[in-house]
């Protein structure tokens, strides 16, 4: 292979020493470290990322790419997810603390490890044909993986080390878990990295973090019929994926559960806290996720929660008038620039070009908004309505459809004010609590959703505004593309 042996230069051996461990010894306690000993050198995880985006950037010179050009980004990137480094016959070790556990079902036939047991700079899978595996490597356990004739790439968003298989990295072979993975006596005491959400970063992925002050979404818990489980509905294939919500900043992120998980079917905590969690990616690699080990990891007891204050007009009539007040189905909207002329608001306001934009499929027209390929981080854009009259009737309510695309987290929320200032960023509004459905993460939803009418009754004036408030991020990876259609104001005639 090509610069194989100044790849291999790059992998700085490292002296075996060791803090926070603990050894399997019970008798009298002794903090010391116990030597492992080895027949190679033992290098870190971040040198095998070092080496491995060494080829890749030779690889990229070679194809006349310039890793400094926002041109060539996605090509390089291309490069980066089909590049294998293979390691042939070397003596070297790398060293690793595992912090996942197949224990609960959560994880399978894979350890996750991280450099060192607290304040963790890298991580890794060392993926294998085992399970289970928490019996022999348990959490905080240090191991050393033999790096002969393995391979080490990205699979899923997420370094790997296993066997090479043409242009992917595979399990490592039963017969092959002793001959490759040393079990060391040393135990460490695992510390999570704190991360505030919308803070995550490559760095962290594959090593053990902690949210803290977050809930799960309103409409994940906050139901008729009770919390939703981890991964146990209907819709759930594979992972159920739910969302976590800072209380800090408001900033959102992925919250995965495998279906083969034990605890799959208990219900997800109502209140807010801290979850503890490996920092991993979803199955197509571009957005981050938080897997736990259990359902101890997450403390979330805290009733009090930190949801937005609603409006609640309490009228039991709302929803049953026949007057139609306002509607938008947006089937004569071709261009963005006709919302304007329309006197709607369509606003980029943190800086960006990006807004809602009109979209169609199979003849059906809508509004659309996305913040894939976008900068803003976060990205936040507003669509408010023209003025609606509310002054002549009574038991009014809202409704829309909602079709959520290639979901991924990310904010839309419904305002409605009687005091639009012109600006959305300088005006009072009153939040309505609006169910918006969740969408598939890879793809299309069906169809689009109604939104249950939302009583607003209770809202007067001539000239009343109802507003969308699309909050994502693609640096964060929280970019569901939303579609919007049928708005609809409905009301009894006050005469």
């Amino acid at each position: 292979m090509k610069n194989f042996s100044k790849l291999f230069a790059l992998l700085a051996i490292v002296s075996l020493t060791f803090s926070c461990v603990e050894d399997d010894d019970f008798g009298v306690p002794d903090t010391a470290p116990v030597a492992v000993e080895l027949d190679g050198p033992v290098v870190t995880i971040q040198a095998l990322k070092s080496a491995h985006e060494q080829l890749v950037l030779d690889r990229a010179d070679d194809a006349g790419l310039d890793p400094d050009s926002r041109f060539d980004v996605e090509a390089i990137q291309a490069i980066r997810e089909n590049t294998v480094l293979e390691f042939g016959d070397t003596d070297q070790y790398v060293e690793g603390y595992v912090i996942s556990s197949d224990e609960g079902g959560n994880f399978f036939e894979e350890l996750y490890v991280q450099n060192r047991p607290d304040m963790a700079t890298a991580g890794m899978i060392v993926s294998i044909d085992v399970n289970p595996l928490f019996t022999k490597y348990d959490l905080g356990r240090q191991i050393f993986v033999d790096l002969e004739n393995l391979a080490f790439g990205l699979e899923n968003g997420v370094y790997t080390l296993g066997v090479k298989e043409g242009d992917q990295v595979e399990k490592i072979p039963a017969s092959e878990q002793d001959n490759t993975i040393i079990r060391s006596p040393n135990v460490g005491r695992l510390i999570p990295t704190v991360v505030s959400l919308g803070d995550f970063d490559e760095s962290l992925v594959g090593t053990l973090v902690q949210v803290q002050d977050v809930q799960f979404s309103r409409p994940d818990v906050v139901r008729d019929q009770g919390p939703k489980t981890y991964a146990g509905e209907d819709t759930d294939e594979f992972d159920g994926e739910r969302q976590l919500i800072s209380c800090a900043n408001g900033a959102s992120a992925v919250f995965s559960t495998s279906t083969f998980a034990d605890f799959k079917s208990l219900d997800l905590p109502t209140g807010r806290g801290d979850v503890t969690a490996v920092l991993t990616k979803n199955f197509f690699g571009d957005t981050f996720n938080l897997s736990i080990n259990s359902p101890e990891d997450v403390d979330l007891s805290n009733q009090d929660r930190c949801d937005p204050d609603f409006l609640v007009c309490n009228n039991s009539d709302a929803g049953t008038g026949d007057q139609t007040i306002f509607e938008q189905n947006f089937e004569t909207i071709f261009a963005e620039a006709q919302l304007d002329d329309q006197g709607w608001t369509n606003v980029n306001v943190s800086g960006g070009d990006e807004r809602y934009e009109d979209g169609n499929f199979s003849g059906n027209r809508y509004i659309q908004v996305n913040a894939f390929g976008q900068d803003d981080d976060p990205m936040i854009a507003w669509l408010v309505t023209p003025e609606i009259d509310l002054d002549d009737t009574s038991d009014e309510a809202f409704s829309f459809s909602i079709q959520a695309n290639f979901d991924q987290g990310g904010l839309l929320e419904v305002f409605i004010t009687n005091e639009y200032t012109g600006d959305p960023t300088t005006t009072n509004w009153s939040q309505l609590e609006a169910n918006i459905p969740e969408g598939p993460t890879g793809g299309f939803a069906s169809g689009f959703t109604d939104v249950d009418a939302i009583d607003i009754s209770c809202v007067e004036g001539e000239e009343v505004n109802i507003a969308f408030k699309y909050t994502a991020s693609d640096p964060a990876g929280t970019t569901t593309r939303y579609h919007i259609d049928n708005l609809l104001v409905t009301g009894n005639d006050d005469d």
